[in-house]
């Protein structure tokens, strides 16, 4: 059985579906018995839920940044 510690080391990549079926198994069969991990991976989806509703913020100046990004690419491709 896992650790809470290596629960805790795996919550980004069990809640983004990254693990394979094993270690998805190992999370779960942790997840069983530990309430304190239980509320640890609700507190991450309700925190990913809230950052996945909040608006990106605009891009100020974006044509100076698209000019930029522009200069640096023809200063790259120069011998």
């Amino acid at each position: 059985m896992l650790t809470c510690k290596e629960q805790v080391a795996r919550s980004s990549d069990y809640l983004d579906g990254q693990l394979s079926f094993r270690e998805r198994l190992m999370v779960r069969h942790h997840l069983m018995f530990c309430p304190n991990c239980r509320r640890f991976i609700r507190q991450m989806r309700l925190m990913q839920a809230t950052l996945k509703q909040m608006p990106e913020p605009p891009v100020e100046n974006l044509d100076a940044l698209s000019a930029q990004l522009a200069a640096q690419r023809r200063g790259a491709e120069k011998p």
